[in-house]
């Protein structure tokens, strides 16, 4: 994919993960429209990424169809495309079965699981016109489980199973799709903060690099599922 004037929307882009992949995709001179849940978030990432031209913020709760639609909407009427999309919003709470409340368990679904099928069925119509490229963000806890976990398990392992098979259901339309499984990355997640104490983790513009490449294969080629992990954990 020639990527300068691509179009990109990342889903919770505005800081970590997403907003990693965001600096890198405009470094590579696409233009990227972001999202978050609130208009305060949005409003700042968008003043740290600089580029007005090529930057749109956008107001989206992709546990909400209807917001996701919007979403997609403006950023067609805006630029009149998309070609990549990435579905990086999530949430974690964490705690033993038994003490884990319906609140926590329904917002991980909603925001983790059911999001990405909003943000894809939002966003299909225009990828298949573009043949473009729509990844999410899971984690190796889609492949991995473990204790205080089974709401966050459940719905990572959701994620990459929905992944992989709208990947076959997809790709005779030349979209290809993938899903990175990172493992431990300095970012916000669960009201981290992050700080010199994570330099062994992954960094955001680590997931950007990735992106990038994944984006730059040929096309005949798709890492359709991406497990990716701290190279030394043991200097935590």
């Amino acid at each position: 994919m020639e990527l300068k004037g691509k179009v990109a929307y990342i889903t919770g882009g505005t800081k970590g993960i997403g907003y990693g992949i965001a600096e890198s995709l405009l470094a590579q001179g696409m233009k990227v429209a972001i999202s978050g849940r609130s208009t305060q978030s949005v409003d700042a990432a968008i003043k740290k990424l600089g580029d007005k031209d090529r930057v749109i913020g956008l107001v989206s709760d992709v546990s909400r169809s209807e917001d996701e639609k919007r979403a997609v909407e403006a950023i067609i009427a805006a630029w009149g495309q998309l070609d990549v999309v990435m579905a990086n919003a999530g949430v974690g709470h964490f705690a033993p079965i038994d003490q884990m409340s319906e609140q926590d368990w329904h917002q991980m679904i909603d925001i983790n699981l059911s999001g990405v099928f909003h943000t894809l069925k939002a966003s299909v119509e225009a990828l298949k016109k573009s043949e473009g490229y729509y990844m999410t963000l899971a984690s190796l806890a889609g492949t991995n489980f473990f204790a205080n976990g089974a709401g966050y398990n459940a719905t990572k392992f959701g994620v990459v199973g929905f992944t992989q098979a709208a990947m076959l259901d997809l790709r005779q339309y030349n979209i290809k799709v993938t899903t990175i499984m990172p493992g431990s990355v300095a970012t916000h997640f669960n009201d981290h903060e992050p700080s010199e104490k994570d330099a062994w983790k992954i960094q955001p513009e680590d997931i950007g690099k990735l992106v990038v490449d994944l984006l730059l294969m040929h096309p005949r080629t798709l890492p359709s599922k991406i497990e990716v992990r701290p190279t030394r954990p043991d200097l935590k």
